[in-house]
C-alpha cells in the first residue's frame, strides 16, 4: 500500500466482525428453535390429551334407569316427580350462543351437562391467561379460540350433543349476514330456524347486533350481562313483537355504551367474580331449560345484586317508537 499500512490485516478484522455478527444470529436462531421445538410438543401433548380422554360411548335414547352408569337418571327424575312432562324432548332443540366468555362457557357447560340436542357457539375471541378467574377454560388451553377450545371440553363431557362452532365478529356486514344466515337455519332437526338464542356477550355493539339480527328473524331470544363492578348483573326475555327489544329499553349496566375492549384500551379491565358469572350463568340456562321444556314460569326480566342478595324482576312494554 502506498501509506505502508497492510491492507490483509484490515481484511481479516473486518472478516472476524462478520463471524461475530453471524455466530450471534446463529445463536439467536438456534434459541428461537428450541422454543419452537417445545411449543410444538406442548402442542402434541395437548392433542394427545385430548386424545386420551376417556370419553363414553353416544347414548341413543335417554332412560330413567337408576344406575351408576347412566349420565340421565337424575334428570329423567324431573319427570317422575312431576316437573317436566318429557325431559327426552330436549334432544330436539337447537340453541345458539353468542360469546363464550364468562357467562356464555358455563352456559354452554350446564346446556351439554343437561342434554340439550345441538349448540351453535359464537365467538371471535381467543383464551387468555386473564380468563382463568372465571369458570369453565383451562390454563393448558390459552391461545385457542374459545369456541373451539369449548367445543374440544364440551364433546367430552357429552358426545351425544352436536356442536357447531363459529370464530368471527357478527358486528361486521359480511359476518352479520353469515351470523343470520346460521340463525336461519342452523336447526339440526328441520334445517331451519333455531329454537333459541342467548346472548352472553360483553359489549354494547354486539347485543345491538343480537337484537337486529333475532327482529329481523322473529327469533325469541334472552339477552344476559354482568356489570363492570362484577357485583351485579341480570337476564332478560325477548320476544320480537311481544316484549321490548333491547333497543327499546337496555338494562341500565349496558346502556352506558361502555365494554371490556374500550376499558383495556384505558390501561384497566372489568372487574370479574366466577360467583356472580355463575349465578347469572345458572339464573340464564334455569329460564332457558323452563321455556323449552315448557315449566314454570320464564321471567321477562330478572336482576342480581350480589351486595344485598336482591333479585328484582320487571316486565319490559315495548316502545312504539322504537
Amino acid at each position: 500500500c502506498l501509506d505502508g499500512t497492510d491492507s490483509r490485516r484490515h481484511t481479516v478484522i473486518d472478516f472476524d466482525s462478520q463471524f461475530d455478527d453471524l455466530l450471534l444470529i446463529t445463536k439467536k436462531l438456534y434459541f428461537a428453535m428450541e422454543d419452537l421445538v417445545k411449543r410444538i410438543k406442548e402442542l402434541e401433548e395437548m392433542v394427545q390429551s385430548y386424545s386420551n380422554t376417556n370419553a363414553r360411548c353416544k347414548i341413543n335414547e335417554m332412560s330413567s334407569e337408576v344406575k351408576d352408569s347412566n349420565p340421565y337418571s337424575r334428570l329423567m327424575a324431573l319427570k317422575r316427580m312431576g316437573i317436566v312432562d318429557n325431559y327426552e324432548k330436549i334432544r330436539d332443540f337447537t340453541v345458539a350462543i353468542v360469546g363464550i366468555g364468562g357467562v356464555g362457557s358455563v352456559a354452554a357447560e350446564m346446556l351439554t351437562r343437561c342434554g340439550i340436542g345441538k349448540l351453535i357457539l359464537f365467538d371471535y375471541d381467543k383464551v387468555e391467561l386473564a380468563n382463568m378467574n372465571r369458570l369453565f377454560f383451562q390454563p393448558h388451553q390459552a391461545g385457542l379460540s374459545k369456541v373451539n377450545a369449548a367445543v374440544h371440553t364440551l364433546k367430552a363431557i357429552n358426545p351425544d350433543v352436536e356442536f357447531e362452532a363459529h370464530c368471527y365478529n357478527i358486528t361486521t356486514v359480511e359476518n352479520f349476514d353469515r351470523f343470520i344466515e346460521r340463525l336461519q337455519h342452523g336447526n339440526f332437526k328441520t334445517n331451519g330456524p333455531v329454537d333459541l338464542v342467548l346472548s352472553c356477550v360483553d359489549n354494547f355493539e354486539a347485543r345491538m347486533s343480537i337484537n337486529t339480527a333475532c327482529n329481523e328473524l322473529k327469533q325469541i331470544w334472552f339477552e344476559s350481562g354482568v356489570a363492570e363492578n362484577a357485583i351485579s348483573g341480570h337476564i332478560q326475555f325477548l320476544v320480537p313483537g311481544t316484549t321490548a327489544c333491547f333497543a327499546c329499553a337496555p338494562p341500565l349496566v349496558v346502556a352506558s355504551n361502555i365494554d371490556e375492549r374500550t376499558l383495556k384500551k384505558d390501561g384497566v379491565c372489568a372487574a370479574s367474580l366466577p360467583t356472580t358469572m355463575g349465578i347469572v350463568s345458572g339464573l340464564l340456562v334455569q329460564n332457558t331449560l323452563k321455556y323449552l321444556l315448557k315449566f314454570g314460569k320464564v321471567t321477562p326480566y330478572l336482576g342480581y345484586n350480589a351486595l344485598l342478595d336482591y333479585f328484582p324482576t320487571m316486565t319490559l312494554k315495548p316502545n312504539p317508537q322504537c
